[in-house]
């Protein structure tokens, strides 16, 4: 049988998947650091290595790069966050210490991620900088992950493992935390991306501060779990 050949001059799929993960890798940083009116089309065509047209044809309007940049850092947060949260239900029959270590185990997983794609908070924070501008991302990108753990949370209470009246408010709160220790660590010049490596960039000051600001916030988001969710006695 005689395979139909290729038109000339159309690229192949994986060719074509290749170059639209080329372009979102250059803007997803570009919004993160500036936000949505400060990038041009230009600007991420020249980063990517390629025109604007091809930009425009692999992802859109501006606000649709904008946008697959979002669901770019979604799928990968998705993936760990998914993964780490099966496990927390399954140990939820386990009883009130099993569960509460899947929690914390959970925790790490969101933590870990953030830092090593520091790109995901810089892009919700200048989003939120604007609460009702694009606040459609927040529904398909944020939400839920969200429900995720709070039905997480709900569930184990009502497992009596835990006591938790306001789970959505909890998710919140430790998931501004977590992105404003991604905070401290770029201020402080460690950077995030990497900074658990021996290879880590900045001076040696920046790396011993890193570190400790890393250390420092494990510390905290334990001892915030453990003060909520840990049995007395």
């Amino acid at each position: 049988m005689t395979m139909p050949r290729r038109r000339p001059g159309r690229p192949r799929r994986d060719e074509a998947r290749q170059t639209r993960e080329t372009i979102l890798a250059a803007a997803t940083p570009l919004f993160a650091e500036r936000g949505f009116d400060a990038v041009a089309l230009r600007e991420v065509a020249a980063v990517a290595g390629v025109d604007v047209a091809t930009v425009a044809h692999h992802c859109g309007t501006k606000a649709e790069l904008y946008d697959c940049c979002f669901a770019r850092v979604f799928a990968a947060e998705r993936e760990v966050l998914e993964r780490a949260a099966a496990s927390a239900a399954a140990a939820v029959g386990a009883g009130p210490e099993r569960a509460l270590a899947a929690l914390h185990e959970l925790v790490d997983v969101f933590v870990d991620f953030l830092e090593d794609r520091p790109e995901t908070t810089g892009l919700w924070l200048r989003r939120w900088l604007e609460p009702h501008r694009h606040a459609e991302l927040d529904e398909r990108y944020a939400t839920p992950l969200y429900r995720l753990v709070e039905e997480l949370l709900t569930a184990a209470a009502a497992a009596g493992v835990l006591v938790e009246p306001a789970p959505h408010i909890t998710v919140r709160s430790l998931v501004w935390a977590a992105h404003g220790h991604v905070v401290a660590l770029a201020a402080g010049g460690a950077g995030a991306s990497g900074a658990r490596t021996a290879g880590a960039a900045g001076s040696p000051d920046q790396r011993a501060s890193g570190a400790r600001e890393r250390r420092e916030f494990r510390a905290f988001v334990h001892r915030f779990l453990d003060a909520m969710y840990r049995p007395a006695g």
